[in-house]
């Protein structure tokens, strides 16, 4: 019987999908069995390749964590740009199967980066690099943007900004190196006795708590749970002894990365921080950032370079965290942030957002944001109040904030080529898009009768459309239905971020059309309508919603898929019978489902009767 903490079953779809198992050979080792995700832009051949194409986003995960962590900002990102992540050895889908320790040394791991990012990197066209790194996996993008560092590959050369979540500013001192050093040496077994011990109460033991918090939300407690389990002690051993440098005549060689590494980088970077960390303290981020302002090492405060190594795997208690943001709430400390930290003094060289009205077809923006080779130098730092944590980059409360303003940051100071928007209206030129079938769309209905108190059948909505784009959306339909589910299998021709700027959540569940879904995949929506609506009673306290509110659900045009799904939780939740179920749809949605294949399916679904293999 699978472990209920197996990767492998535990992968969301989006991954499963885009990854590969690959072997790599570095002058340390010969890995075998690397999880690599790597989903290349789904219209990057008809976006501008002058001077380059758009950035390739690189994805590195901290310690005793996986490329999972990262599902949620993937979600967010892989429309607008290929992304690239990567199972390090031992962790998540990957393989453990060296056992010496040399090969999970910091310089190792640095190496192996390099060797895949330039494996997937489309080098004939001098793609660009944007890492994402969270944790350790920031330490490893430092060092692999910085060109001081001896390279292995010219890879530096073609970093184009750094995304730092999470980040430590520097090595440990030489007294928490023995330290550390001593706490590796206690035997394997004893070590996973402590790990167990520190486990005791699963979603509610003190190792969870330790990073989301006592009082985070079920889902974040789960999460959690989920990945401080799939952390293996030997590999976590592994990688926390390489990360501790040496010392000779005080001076700190390799591990993690020294003051001056983090100083030298010339690239855009944005660093963030969670109030509530009790890993990686909110006031690295500050460190970091005066390191990068000055280009010097030596403005460090006494206490820099203290941050404990410490992730997913390691019952340690590190106290309380001293933070320096106020006690406003999330909401209006991340207006205050957008409006304010983000703002800059414009430029001649500096290329805003098309000012096209994006509901004009034939409007299509005739200026190209630029892609420079050497973006300018750009330090932004944003700590997000509690209840964020080490773990904001996967809790439902900040995941969505985090991506907000990750996308915000690389359209503003990477280039404009990375807004969806943008990318949209370019492959409108010609008034047209990929939508199958134009005109037959158009005469859809774009929103249907309410489902059951619950839903709203939609039409997938069209960024360059006068009556169906994401701001017309907003303001005819925003005030009741307050979240969009996409079950579209490709990306969105439309720009998310046009329904959360209105306050509409967007979600994407991503399946196959003509194909009646799967069991997991049925499972997987009632999972995800169960959260979503228990998130909106919440939400309409906190809001102070008035009157009904909706789920929209939509596939193309909102008939097969969308009816598949909603007549399932129709069934399994509100207690319609299979007919009443499908009559009541194709009541509010006019012509209903219209394969009958799905109809047979959800009759056979629901019928009590199992077939023999």
């Amino acid at each position: 019987m699978a472990s209920p903490y197996d990767p492998k079953t535990t992968d969301p779809a989006l991954l499963q999908r885009s990854s590969e198992i690959k072997s790599y050979t570095t002058s340390h080792a010969k890995y075998d069995g690397l999880r690599i995700f790597y989903r290349r832009h789904q219209q990057a051949d008809r976006l501008p390749k002058s001077p380059a194409p758009i950035p390739l986003l690189v994805f590195i995960h901290g310690l005793g964590g996986s490329v999972a962590q990262f599902h949620p900002l993937l979600t967010s990102l892989t429309p607008i740009a290929s992304c690239l992540a990567v199972d390090l050895p031992g962790c998540g889908v990957s393989e453990y199967n060296l056992r010496s320790w040399e090969p999970y040394s910091t310089d190792a791991l640095v190496e192996l980066l390099e060797v895949i990012i330039e494996d997937y990197r489309e080098k004939n066209e001098d793609q660009g690099v944007v890492f994402i790194g969270h944790s350790m996996g920031t330490c490893l993008a430092a060092l692999l943007a910085n060109p001081r560092v001896p390279p292995r590959t010219q890879i530096s050369k073609h970093v184009l900004g750094l995304v730092a979540i999470c980040p430590s500013s520097g090595a440990p001192s030489e007294k928490q190196v023995s330290l550390f050093r001593k706490l590796l040496w206690i035997p394997e077994f004893l070590f996973d006795l402590w790990r167990a011990w520190d486990r005791r109460g699963g979603a509610e033991s003190a190792s969870v708590a330790r990073f989301v918090g006592a009082e985070a939300d079920r889902e974040a407690k789960r999460l959690q749970n989920l990945y401080n389990n799939q952390s293996r002690t030997p590999v976590w051993r592994r990688m926390a002894w390489g990360l501790l440098p040496e010392y000779k005549n005080g001076v700190a060689h390799g591990g993690l990365p020294t003051n001056d590494i983090w100083a030298g980088l010339n690239i855009p970077v944005f660093l963030i921080g969670g109030e509530g960390d009790n890993v990686t303290p909110a006031k690295e981020v500050d460190k970091i950032a005066e390191y990068l302002r000055s280009g010097s090492a030596e403005a460090e405060s006494a206490d820099a370079g203290t941050a404990p190594i410490i992730d997913s795997a390691a019952p340690v208690d590190t106290g309380t965290v001293e933070s320096n943001v106020g006690s406003d709430t999330l909401a209006e400390s991340i207006v205050e942030i957008t409006a304010a930290d983000f703002e800059r003094p414009k430029k001649s060289s500096d290329v805003d957002e098309p000012t096209d009205d994006p509901s004009t077809p034939n409007d299509a923006p005739t200026d190209i944001p630029p892609l420079p080779a050497h973006p300018e130098k750009t330090v932004r730092s944003v700590i997000l109040p509690k209840p964020a944590t080490h773990a904001l980059l996967y809790t439902p409360s900040t995941a969505r904030v985090l991506a907000g303003l990750v996308s915000d940051f690389l359209v503003n100071h990477v280039t404009g080529r990375l807004s969806l928007g943008w990318q949209l209206q370019y492959l409108c030129q010609d008034g047209k898009w990929d939508v199958k079938n134009l005109e037959k769309w158009q005469k859809v209905a774009p929103v249907s009768d309410p489902i059951g108190g619950i839903f709203r059948a939609i039409k997938t909505l069209r960024e360059v459309d006068e009556t169906h784009s994401p701001k017309c959306f907003v303001r005819d339909w925003g005030g009741i239905v307050k979240d969009v589910i996409d079950i579209s299998h490709d990306n969105p021709v439309y720009d998310p971020q046009g329904l959360e700027a209105g306050g509409i959540h967007y979600h994407k569940f991503p399946t196959v059309s003509k194909v009646p879904p799967t069991d997991s995949e049925i499972k997987g929506f009632i999972e995800l309508i169960d959260k979503v609506r228990e998130e909106q009673k919440t939400r309409a306290k906190a809001e102070g919603w008035k009157g009904d509110y909706f789920v929209g659900v939509h596939c193309h045009y909102g008939f097969n898929r969308t009816g598949f799904f909603i007549v399932c939780y129709l069934v399994e939740r509100c207690g319609y019978t299979p007919r009443e179920a499908i009559d009541h749809f194709a009541q509010a949605r006019p012509k209903g489902i219209k394969h009958a294949h799905f109809c047979d399916r959800l009759f056979v679904r629901y019928s009590g009767v199992k077939s023999e293999d």
